[in-house]
């Protein structure tokens, strides 16, 4: 018999969104919905599939899922998946890709108009009922540098592109992309930060990239810029920004991913003023299951059959 352990740390009413309706799809198949990797073990011994996001996960799932095949990765990124310890090499790895462009670049774009108009004072501000007025830094005519150059990072520029920003693009391929006016290699990106008004994160966590945004980074990066990070906490050293951020070394920052997550309350983050902190929703949105579902149902279908070789976004480990 085929189960479906689902492990969605997600409010209930989207969990329900995908339940129902792989309920409604599958109705052979046995699914089993839990809301945090603690509460999986009357599940796990029997899932033959695991549908989840990589930051919810914890090795002990994959160590005591004995009778795991598939894993369906709800994100595109991959991290805390495919390098858990006791992750099986016979274990199949699939993930989401292509939907992500239009909410994380609206996510960036937020973040860039909220940092360059200060609107972390304004909320200040409105809460001690304060009156104060400042003029507000523009986006047109700025240069926004994006280390990691993808899908979303394409999206990301077309948009920019369209706010009159000038566009540069950081990679570990040089290549003509739509909506970039200049691209550097990855190796580059100490002497390219310099020129950046606005720096957008957007590289997938590796071993390659892990602290790639170092100090060094930061000493390099003007002091009127900003940062904005929207991939993976473990990509920035974390202990390195909040120095920058502490001693103006860098204008502000908008983060969205962290080393840690849920991030602690007693972070040193939280009480710097010249932060926005959203956890981890760049791109979560309204129509992340209905866009999400047709390539999981897919696969799912593919996955019963026995075509392994025509799932859907397999990923290579």
């Amino acid at each position: 018999m085929t189960t479906l352990l689902m492990l969605l740390a997600m409010p209930s009413e989207v969990q329900m969104q995908y339940y129902a309706r792989l309920r409604s799809t599958f109705p052979d198949l046995t699914i089993n919905l839990v809301d945090h990797h603690s509460k999986v073990d009357p599940y796990v011994r029997s899932a033959t599939i695991l549908m989840t996001y990589g930051p919810m996960m914890s090795d002990h799932v994959v160590r005591d899922a004995e009778n795991l095949q598939w894993i369906q990765a709800l994100g595109t990124g991959v991290d805390n998946l495919i390098d858990l310890p006791s992750l099986r090499p016979d274990v199949l790895v699939t993930n989401i890709r292509g939907i992500h462009g239009a909410p994380m670049s609206e996510a960036a774009i937020m973040a860039m108009l909220a940092l360059s108009r200060d609107l972390p004072r304004v909320f200040r501000n409105q809460d001690r009922r304060v009156w104060e007025r400042w003029p507000a830094r523009l986006l047109s005519e700025k240069t926004l540098g994006i280390l990691g150059v993808g899908a979303i990072a394409e999206a990301l520029a077309l948009r920019c592109k369209a706010l009159g920003m000038v566009v540069v693009g950081v990679s570990s391929v040089k290549r003509e992309v739509r909506g970039f006016d200049r691209m550097y290699y990855r190796e580059e990106l100490k002497s390219a930060v310099g020129s950046f008004d606005f720096f957008v994160v957007l590289t997938p966590y590796s071993s390659a990239t892990r602290n790639i945004v170092d100090a060094e980074v930061f000493s390099a990066m003007k002091r009127s810029s900003y940062f904005i990070n929207l991939a993976r906490g473990g990509v920035v050293d974390e202990g390195a920004l909040i120095q920058a951020l502490e001693s103006d070394r860098i204008a502000g920052a908008a983060l969205d991913v962290f080393s840690q997550e849920p991030l602690p309350e007693q972070h040193p983050l939280w009480g710097i003023k010249n932060v926005i902190l959203t956890p981890h929703l760049a791109g979560f949105y309204d129509g992340y299951a209905a866009s999400a579902l047709p390539v999981v149902e897919e696969n799912i279908r593919k996955f019963l059959a026995g075509d392994i070789a025509n799932m859907i976004n397999l990923v290579r480990r």
